[in-house]
């Protein structure tokens, strides 16, 4: 198969990114010490911030962030070469096989299929490779939001889903409904955490119905907070009043203010 220029160029910045990554982990004391326990953590706290420069739309960190995430996919390779297990090449084997074998209608021409199609065959095809329920593709690790958005669309991937919207927000009505009523009774925190859980869980399944991601929209109502709460911060400093002392209504008026702004930017 004959390569074009550009993937050789791709090929030779890959091949010297890996030469540099040998080098500092057999030359470099702290890249010598660590372990894939050890760089656990720190690929959670890379895809974090993936995430965020994601969320700010920022091409510039996102290209940064990327070559962090790569950077420790190859350290982890080089890990597992160390202990005769894989490496990189077998990695990249392995991702190539999973591409083909989960795109019949890519590699196979096998038949046209829709988006909704696609999502629809690859937990079929998943099922045959091995995979005992389909929410064993479910991380446990996973934040609870996104492991609800993410079971609830596993659901979907095999046909288990409402059929209109209507009917979901009918259910998050429902589910409101119960919490209410666990609400009036005494003693009955369990019960209220249970009903509390179902309105999030509904909630989020409304939200894939809306075409809404529920993280992304949440993530953008936290940082709306915080800088409507920091220009009160701001506010009260500037006028030599501490923020504990100001009724809660000269904070609310702030708040409208911040809100106020943030319309004409």
């Amino acid at each position: 198969m004959q390569i074009d220029t550009k993937h050789e160029k791709e090929i030779e910045s890959f091949d010297r990114m890996l030469s540099l990554m040998e080098q500092v982990r057999k030359e470099c004391p702290w890249d010598k010490s660590q372990t894939n326990d050890t760089l656990r953590t720190l690929t959670i706290e890379e895809m974090y911030e993936l995430s965020e420069a994601i969320l700010q739309k920022n091409d510039t960190e996102i290209k940064k962030e990327l070559g962090d995430v790569l950077m420790h996919v190859v350290f982890y390779s080089l890990i597992a070469n160390e202990k005769k297990e894989f490496d990189i090449k077998d990695v990249m084997d392995s991702l190539s096989e999973k591409l083909i074998r989960r795109h019949p209608h890519v590699f196979q021409k096998d038949k046209n299929y829709t988006a909704e199609e696609v999502s629809k065959n690859w937990e079929r095809i998943k099922l045959k490779e091995g995979n005992r329920s389909t929410m064993s593709g479910v991380p446990n690790g996973l934040p609870s939001l996104i492991k609800a958005y993410r079971i609830q669309d596993k659901a979907r991937g095999i046909g288990f889903d409402w059929d209109n919207v209507d009917d979901v927000w009918r259910k998050v009505e429902e589910e409101i409904g119960e919490l209410k009523q666990e609400l009036t009774k005494k003693d009955n925190k369990k019960n209220i955490e249970n009903e509390f859980g179902d309105v999030l869980f509904s909630l989020i399944n409304y939200s894939r119905f809306i075409d809404v991601n529920p993280d992304t929209a949440l993530e953008h109502t936290n940082k709306k907070f915080i800088s409507r709460f920091k220009y009160i911060e701001q506010k009260a400093k500037q006028q030599g009043k501490p923020l504990q002392d100001m009724t809660l209504q000269e904070m609310d008026s702030l708040w409208n203010e911040a809100k106020a702004i943030e319309k004409d930017e």
